[in-house]
């Protein structure tokens, strides 16, 4: 039996990577960072709910500046994910979907979501 010459599905060889497809990747990624954001939320919170001991202790740890920097992008990945939902939102009206406007989308999801995690940080963490 002859092998049948079927069509490939277009790939990566195709179509030209676009920063649309890397925050649509990234849009995942950071929905599964959330769950470790969450952990150290329940981590902080479960600490404060034991008194002032264990809490004290996990406050230090969270002043460790590599904590502070995984406490940083864990911010971020809260905006990034938050402004990409409403990205799709926007998509789902048929809005903004031709290419300059994708474009113009994503670099306002990336610029916004810095934005508000710097700002977050100022108000809570920087100028407390």
């Amino acid at each position: 039996m002859a092998a049948r010459s079927r069509p490939l599905s277009p790939h990566l060889q195709i179509y030209k990577f676009t920063l649309t497809m890397a925050m649509s990747i990234v849009q995942r990624g950071t929905g599964m960072a959330m769950y470790f954001g969450t952990l150290l939320i329940v981590l902080w919170l479960g600490a404060a709910a034991l008194g002032d001991g264990p809490l004290a202790v996990v406050n230090a740890i969270f002043g460790f500046w590599l904590v502070q920097i995984i406490l940083f992008l864990a911010t971020l990945a809260l905006f990034v994910h938050l402004f990409g939902g409403i990205r799709y939102l926007i998509w789902d009206r048929t809005q903004m979907m031709d290419p300059a406007g994708r474009e113009l989308i994503v670099r306002l999801q990336l610029g916004v979501a810095i934005a508000f995690t710097v700002l977050a940080w100022v108000l809570w963490v920087w100028l407390k």
